[in-house]
């Protein structure tokens, strides 16, 4: 039986649920691969009781972070599959 040798394709998703409460805005941003535990990431803004209150810009801001932090949690997930593969330390943050 011959093994396939063309492109590989595999889809991602990202999935952002943004919920307010007493002028905080919090994102919950999880990434779903299909062969590994789904990594998260939170992000919040508040609403400065100076500015006006513009509910989009706070949804902006708390999912922005939230991918943020998400990023960050894939950094390191793919650093400790490295480390784990060569048996040493790795440092992605360069």
């Amino acid at each position: 039986m011959s093994t396939p040798t063309g492109p590989v394709s595999k889809s991602w998703s990202v999935q952002i649920d943004l919920g307010e409460h007493d002028g905080m805005t919090r994102a919950v941003a999880r990434l779903h691969t299909g062969d590994r535990a789904s990594l998260t990431g939170t992000g919040a803004a508040r609403l400065n009781p100076a500015d006006r209150d513009v509910p989009e810009i706070g949804d902006e801001l708390a999912a922005a972070r939230a991918l943020s932090e998400l990023a960050h949690a894939l950094l390191e997930a793919a650093a400790d599959d490295i480390s784990n593969v060569l048996d040493e330390p790795v440092d992605l943050t360069r």
